[in-house]
């Protein structure tokens, strides 16, 4: 992860005449889970349909940096990631997670260490169909984030931008 300190705030101010689309801005409703800490790093998309197995390969593989967008459709039906991918992300060196969708088992998740932003906790856990793409476009929340693009995440919020901006 590049441990580049950074203010999502100034971020905001020093793009708010952006209008190229280069520069965005994830809306208001992600909760933090995991650890509490801000974290960055370029993106890598994977598109799961209330079924986790494309986000379970994204975990089990070298994260080296990057941060992992999982587009869930913004279900509230099953979580996708719960303790045992989130030990995973980490060991694998994940900088964190954006889960438009859920998470469970909140205790593993804190214990991992690793930063996540998800929509909601629920309990049951997703279906293994096979089912989803990695490394697509995605939308979340209906802000476009490709693959490549640089993901911002502190206190305050969630920016999105074409190149990293620290």
């Amino acid at each position: 992860m590049t441990q580049a300190l950074f203010f999502t705030c100034d971020l905001c101010d020093a793009h708010e005449g952006d209008a190229s689309g280069a520069f965005r801005v994830l809306p208001p409703v992600f909760h933090r889970f995991g650890a509490e800490q801000a974290f960055c790093g370029p993106v890598h998309t994977v598109r799961a349909p209330e079924d986790n197995s494309r986000v379970r390969e994204a975990v089990n593989s070298p994260g080296e940096g990057r941060v992992l967008v999982v587009d869930a459709g913004g279900s509230l039906r099953c979580a996708l990631v719960g303790g045992n991918l989130a030990q995973a992300a980490a060991r694998n060196g994940w900088a964190g997670l954006v889960v438009d969708g859920c998470v469970r088992d909140l205790a593993e998740l804190r214990a991992a260490g690793l930063p996540i932003r998800a929509l909601a906790a629920m309990p049951l856990r997703s279906v293994k169909r096979g089912e989803g793409q990695a490394g697509e476009p995605v939308h979340i929340q209906g802000v476009p984030v490709r693959p490549g693009d640089w993901l911002y995440a502190d206190e305050d919020g969630i920016v999105v931008a074409d190149r990293s901006l620290t």
